[in-house]
């Protein structure tokens, strides 16, 4: 067992941290306050090979693993995690075309998509099927051999109406999870619309909206996979989802420790640097233990993945649960060291509170992780 990262990790990881200070730390406070969704700095990053980490590189992706990608998301969310989150999704959705897709559909989506020339949307929620996905009622009735006729509405869409590409998972047969399937709804199709913006807590450089389908007719050469593989490929999906978006609650807890540490150094209270209180170290020392064992259950959970363990599933629900819960509590805690200052917009805190806020929400809630886990200690 190697704790070490290897010299190429290193790498990506440096490249991934001089990017995001580059391109996207000065401007996320900016991004958040007027929520602009950032197309352009986006797209850099796909230049360097982030829309698609773990893509295959036949088609534009970089071909990389699980453990490479926490590391990319852990630097970018470092600097902004509601971009960074964005960015995972889209990945996911390229990862699901990509493993789960036929030569045809990989070729005419994926290109578009690793440069981000298309942003992609994942749709799994609907208004009455959260966490009990399998129940899910957007329904997609075949019309001769040529196409699919959907119907229906998915609901906390990140993306909305700004994305290109919607990975839709939809019923074409009985009740279930074995009725389930993957379509793939470009922009423009008729019938394809949008609720009004969401307001929201937190992640507003990312448009979030109601997606809603009314006779919208999809090609059947769209559907990825089999009819009735798609509640497996949401499944698969959200294992490496669950990963992602730990990764990207270590990156921005981990911003909120350093400026804790810079500032307890800084703030004088009694005469001292309030660093010099017991009470803070404590604060302190708790905060860097829990953040690094969060991190470690993220990489043994993307090592899991990527080697396809019978127990992976449990691992990303396990490293998940563990990271949104301590990367939420380290945020509160630095805002907390930072006193009245780390509730006012000048300081990063309160942003980082607010965006980490829904991680514990997000690719299952917390308590549908504790549930995953059960069951599988349980069948053991």
């Amino acid at each position: 067992m190697d704790f070490q990262l290897s010299e190429e990790q290193v790498a990506i990881r440096d490249m991934a941290r001089g990017f995001a200070g580059d391109h996207f730390a000065p401007n996320a406070a900016r991004w958040d306050a007027e929520e602009i969704f950032p197309v352009a700095e986006l797209r850099m990053a796909a230049e360097l090979g982030l829309a698609g980490i773990y893509v295959s590189d036949g088609v534009g992706g970089s071909g990389l693993g699980r453990l490479e990608a926490a590391i990319v998301f852990e630097e970018l969310a470092a600097a902004c995690p509601s971009t960074a989150a964005y960015l995972s999704i889209h990945n996911m959705v390229a990862w699901m075309i990509d493993r789960f897709g036929n030569a045809e559909i990989r070729e005419r989506f994926l290109p578009k998509l690793t440069t981000m020339e298309a942003m992609a949307s994942y749709c799994l929620t609907e208004p009455g099927a959260g966490s009990d996905a399998a129940s899910l009622k957007t329904k997609a009735v075949k019309d001769g051999n040529s196409h699919y006729v959907l119907n229906g509405a998915k609901a906390f869409i990140s993306g909305g109406p700004t994305s290109d590409v919607y990975a839709v998972m939809c019923r074409t047969g009985d009740e279930g999870p074995r009725g389930v399937s993957c379509v793939l709804v470009e922009a423009g199709t008729p019938g394809l619309s949008f609720g009004a913006k969401e307001r929201k807590l937190g992640w507003n450089s990312q448009h979030t909206a109601m997606v809603n389908f009314e006779d919208c007719r999809v090609p059947a050469e769209n559907l990825v996979g089999a009819e009735g593989d798609g509640f497996k490929i949401a499944m698969a999906g959200l294992d490496g989802g669950r990963i992602n978006i730990g990764a990207c609650s270590i990156g921005g807890a981990r911003a909120a420790l350093d400026a804790a540490l810079s500032y307890a150094q800084e703030r004088k209270q009694f005469g001292q640097p309030i660093a010099s209180f017991q009470a803070t170290q404590f604060k302190l020392a708790d905060m860097a233990t829990e953040l690094d064992a969060a991190r470690l259950m993220i990489h043994r959970a993307a090592d899991s993945l990527e080697r396809r363990d019978a127990q992976a599933t449990m691992h990303c629900a396990m490293a998940k649960r563990m990271a949104t819960d301590i990367g939420s509590a380290i945020c509160d805690e630095a805002l907390q060291i930072h006193g009245g200052y780390g509730y006012l917009k000048d300081f990063p805190l309160e942003r980082l509170v607010r965006d980490l806020r829904v991680h514990r929400i997000l690719e299952g809630t917390n308590e549908i992780m504790r549930v995953i886990i059960a069951r599988q200690l349980l069948r053991e």
